[in-house]
């Protein structure tokens, strides 16, 4: 299903350093099987009921300039890349 190699392969493409690959092997597949739990739910026939509003009733959108760099106001930013909390199992 998840090999290593694309573990390897996507967190490159990602930009992001993972010392043991093996380790997310396991956390990947949980993950896609959870997906498949979920495909598998047979929600296809289910009906979502939506209120129908007018747009004159949503609110204008406005823009509002931000002078001060957001890069900067990041937590845990780093050159080129923002520090991410560890992946738990």
């Amino acid at each position: 299903m998840v090999t290593q190699e694309e573990i390897t392969r996507v967190s490159k493409l990602m930009k992001i350093e993972i010392d043991d690959h093996r380790e997310y092997v396991d956390k990947v597949k949980k993950m896609i099987g959870y997906f498949d739990v979920l495909d598998s739910a047979g929600v296809e026939s289910e009906e979502i009921s939506m209120p129908e509003i007018q747009i004159s009733s949503l609110r204008e959108d406005k823009h509002i300039p931000f002078s001060d760099k957001l890069i900067e106001k990041i937590n845990h930013y780093k050159g080129t890349y923002i520090h991410a909390p560890k992946m738990s199992s």
